[in-house]
């Protein structure tokens, strides 16, 4: 019997553990003209869910969301995203548009967060 109380002690634990997260970058930087003119962004883009199968559609569409990400930057004005406010503001936006086109292309939107790794306006 004391088996048995080890195997339920096991199976509780595997359920209560978090589920294994992974991280999708967008790879190369990401450069962009902003709408104000005569500044650019450049930033780095990491994606996270916690299903491994997502992961491999986020692989399979990096172009387009490449393509979607570098619209959406260049619509942004320069002023707006340089305060902390307007980089959260932009990091939802981006989530939204990402998890919009993924449900588009693969018929489910399993994304976390979406992160700025790196954020430069020039």
């Amino acid at each position: 019997m004391p088996l048995l109380a080890e195997d339920e002690k096991e199976k509780e634990e595997a359920e209560e553990a978090p589920p294994a997260i992974s991280y999708y970058q967008v790879k190369p930087s990401l450069i962009a003209n902003l709408a104000s003119g005569g500044k650019y962004i450049r930033c780095d883009v990491q994606l996270m869910t916690s299903d491994d199968l997502f992961l491999e559609e986020l692989n399979t569409h990096g172009p387009a969301i490449r393509h979607a990400l570098l619209l959406l930057l260049s619509e942004q004005d320069g002023r707006d995203i340089k305060t902390s406010t307007g980089k959260e503001g932009l990091r939802k936006k981006a989530l939204s548009t990402i998890g919009d086109l993924m449900q588009e292309l693969s018929g489910k939107n399993e994304l976390k967060a979406l992160f700025f790794t790196t954020f430069l306006v020039q």
